[in-house]
């Protein structure tokens, strides 16, 4: 999308420099108070005076990664982002906002998997503040922020900029935190959660890992491209079944478990089996029938795939009829 955003081209002075004129000033102003003078010299003080006041709203001062959005009696005049401490026009509304980065952690929200499964999945954002036009003017951030501002008696009060701002980046962050719950949810909706219930090979929420993250991001970015805010980094950092089927995915989760062990147990024991019945009529140890082999298969198989340790049974016979 196209950006209305440009840079401040109007008039600015070096701060320190106009300091020093304002300083002047404010020499003259003591100079015209203590002279004896007629109505004229009186007038000219008062200008002076006035004008004193008024130069002290120009002056502003910017860090790294900050920026103010210079509005001139309700027209966007362009962003400010040269860091220093400069002056400018004192009718200049010079709003000041942070580019910095900033984390988010969204908290797990109860959604439904791509099969109707209700699972609750959580994310962590690093998100900034990348047009400013779009931040100030495309949504209604300035209404959230001063609705935030403190109170004293049942009546507002003016903020510091330092509040202003906070006001600002909180409406910012609120924003973001709506619209991560949505893009979360879309997100979620269109993936199992595990393979046991996907199909097989298919892209899960547990085995997706960056592909997953980097669709939330793109989905992210999608949504808050209207808002001038950039999605620099996305990550579920919770994901789990809902408590109402948490306890029968355990028990199903376990029972796969179980499944998959005996399945290994059964293999390690047939190959046990058939190396001993290898190594018995390799060395000649012992001449076994068909029968003997299968009643020697069966007991080696009890013995290996049992859950307790088998009891010695000893054969005081012969092997042979």
């Amino acid at each position: 999308m196209e950006t209305k955003e440009f840079m401040f081209k109007g008039f600015k002075m070096n701060g320190f420099a106009m300091l020093f004129l304002h300083l002047l000033v404010f020499t003259a102003v003591i100079v015209i108070c203590f002279a004896v003078g007629g109505v004229a010299l009186y007038v000219a003080g008062s200008v002076l005076t006035l004008a004193w006041f008024i130069l002290l709203a120009g002056y502003m001062q910017l860090e790294p990664n900050e920026a103010r959005a210079m509005v001139f009696f309700g027209n966007y005049k362009g962003t400010f982002r040269e860091t220093g401490f400069y002056w400018v026009n004192p009718f200049f509304d010079k709003k000041k906002l942070s580019l910095r980065a900033r984390n988010l952690d969204v908290e797990p929200i109860k959604v439904n998997d791509k099969v109707g499964n209700p699972i609750l999945i959580g994310l962590v954002l690093v998100w900034k503040l990348k047009d400013t036009y779009k931040a100030m003017f495309e949504i209604d951030s300035q209404t959230m922020a001063s609705a935030s501002a403190p109170a004293s008696n049942g009546k507002e009060v003016a903020v510091s900029v330092g509040n202003a701002v906070a006001g600002r980046m909180n409406a910012f962050e609120n924003f973001v935190r709506v619209q991560s719950d949505a893009a979360l949810r879309q997100v979620a909706g269109q993936y199992a959660y595990d393979d046991n219930e996907g199909e097989a090979g298919e892209l899960t929420l547990r085995s997706g890992g960056e592909e997953i993250n980097e669709q939330l991001e793109q989905k992210l970015n999608e949504r808050l491209v209207m808002a001038g805010l950039e999605v620099m980094e996305a990550r579920i950092n919770y994901l789990a079944y809902a408590p109402e089927i948490a306890a029968v995915m355990l028990r199903r989760q376990q029972a796969s478990a179980i499944i998959g062990a005996r399945e290994k147990i059964v293999e390690g024991a047939v190959s046990m089996v058939h190396m001993a019945l290898d190594k018995l009529k390799k060395d000649d140890v012992v001449d076994l029938d068909e029968d003997k082999k299968a009643a020697m298969v069966s007991n080696l198989l009890v013995v290996l795939c049992a859950d307790e340790s088998a009891q010695p049974v000893l054969n005081t016979g012969t092997l042979n009829h």
